[in-house]
């Protein structure tokens, strides 16, 4: 089992590029599959999950050409399967895109029920009821979704509550259904208007993106294209906090600064400087940080994916802060790992109140899920002392080159797989 050994105490300083999308880039692998034709992906990810989901798109019968880490061919001509088998796929949320694909294409799939973090009950009924609503009739057998139609047609849909996933998942059946679809209360996050605009660059036509109400004109086929992911806003979050909890100094590029406006205005907020250029933003943090309160919501609000490592700032803030959870039940399960280095964290049911204290000293700790494990080892970053992050395969869910983007920040951060290792660190740094 890999771990990180980190020696914290160091400001955060200099440059970071930002790599792909992964909530888009999953989406995106999974709807390439709805062409015959060769598909081209560029700005991938290279990280744990969409290697799994390439493996299970191979596995179909898809032909998977890895270009490069961030580039790859994807050609769907050769599927000879509907049923997803592949162990893996079990393990990542986002194996239900490969159901909104295979059924707007093949109109039949079979996928395993997706695993992913245990961060919350994150029940699939939107996604099911928006592919009953084409026409498709879904069934749950021996632990895997089943769906089948003799043809998909165009409905007026209203999802119950705002979903990213049933959004997306409905948008691609719908896209290859007969007549159109208008799905009202519709996720609006970049990576909703991402796969829209992959769709479209493959001859769908989807009017809407972004906005509440999504409207959807089914075509017959889709052809090839060649796409490039847009960057992702999590990644570039993590480092915007990473800067701000060790007064460091990050200029984050490759970005969309427009996506990361819910993230700026929170560090703005506490006392970070935040300058924002046309593709990077730079967050400068250099006196003590004060307090604030937080409440996730889907977007354009403060996103639930950051608000793990927005809580270890302000860990170290003047005051209390409350921090709300909207989205998930299940998401403050770093706040124990935190107490262990010091943090004042006291979680009430979806609410977190944290007394800022004057440090955070180092221990050793367990990444309970992606977000909040990329979120302690920010917190070792600015802990006295050093921390050892147990279980980081989580973290390596999520985030491409880690422990290397850290380092070229100044972070005395690495990746061991014994104590042997952890000890060597220990002593070569002091």
């Amino acid at each position: 089992m890999e771990q990180y050994v980190i020696k914290g105490g160091n400001p955060l300083v200099g440059e970071v590029e930002i790599g792909g999308a992964k909530n888009a880039a999953l989406a995106i692998l999974a709807a390439a599959i709805m062409t015959d034709e060769m598909v081209y992906i560029e700005n991938l990810p290279d990280v744990r999950d969409i290697n799994v989901l390439l493996e299970a798109i191979k596995e179909i019968g898809a032909v998977v050409e890895r270009v490069s880490p961030t580039e790859v061919k994807i050609t769907g001509s050769t599927i000879s399967d509907i049923s997803v088998e592949y162990e893996y796929i079990k393990k990542i949320r986002a194996s239900y895109y490969l159901l909104g694909a295979l059924l707007g294409k093949y109109k039949s799939a079979e996928v395993p029920l997706p695993g992913g973090c245990n961060i919350g009950s994150r029940p699939i009924d939107q996604h099911l009821k928006g592919f009953r609503a084409l026409g498709a009739s879904v069934d749950i057998l021996h632990g895997a979704v089943v769906a089948k139609a003799e043809n998909l047609t165009g409905k007026h849909i209203f999802l119950d509550m705002v979903s990213v996933g049933a959004t997306i998942n409905i948008m691609m059946a719908a896209a290859m259904a007969t007549g159109n679809t208008i799905i009202e209360n519709a996720a609006r996050e970049p990576h909703v208007v991402d796969v829209a605009n992959f769709l479209n660059s493959m001859g769908a036509s989807i009017k809407g993106a972004g906005t509440d109400v999504i409207r959807i004109q089914g075509v017959e086929k889709l052809h090839g294209t060649t796409y490039s992911i847009i960057p992702d806003q999590i990644e570039a979050g993590t480092f915007m906090c990473a800067a701000a909890a060790t007064r460091g100094d990050i200029m984050v590029k490759n970005v969309i600064p427009k996506h990361l406006e819910a993230t700026t205005a929170k560090l703005e907020e506490i006392g970070c400087q935040v300058e924002e250029f046309d593709d990077a933003v730079r967050v400068v943090a250099n006196k003590r940080l004060t307090r604030t309160h937080v409440k996730t919501m889907p977007y354009p609000g403060y996103p639930t994916d950051m608000q793990p490592q927005f809580a270890v700032a302000l860990t170290l803030a003047e005051g209390t802060s409350i921090v709300t959870e909207s989205i998930f039940e299940n998401r403050f399960k770093y706040a124990d790992e935190l107490s262990r280095m010091g943090a004042n964290i006291k979680v009430e049911g979806n609410t977190a109140i944290i007394d800022g204290v004057e440090k955070l000293t180092g221990a050793r700790v367990s990444a309970p899920d992606l977000r909040a494990g990329a979120a302690l080892v920010i917190a070792g970053l600015a802990a006295e002392g050093f921390t050892v992050v147990d279980d980081i395969v989580y973290i390596q869910r999520g985030y491409e080159r880690f422990e290397d983007k850290l380092r070229s920040l100044g972070a005395e951060i690495e990746r061991v797989s014994s104590e042997k290792e952890i000890q060597k660190f220990q002593l070569r740094i002091g």
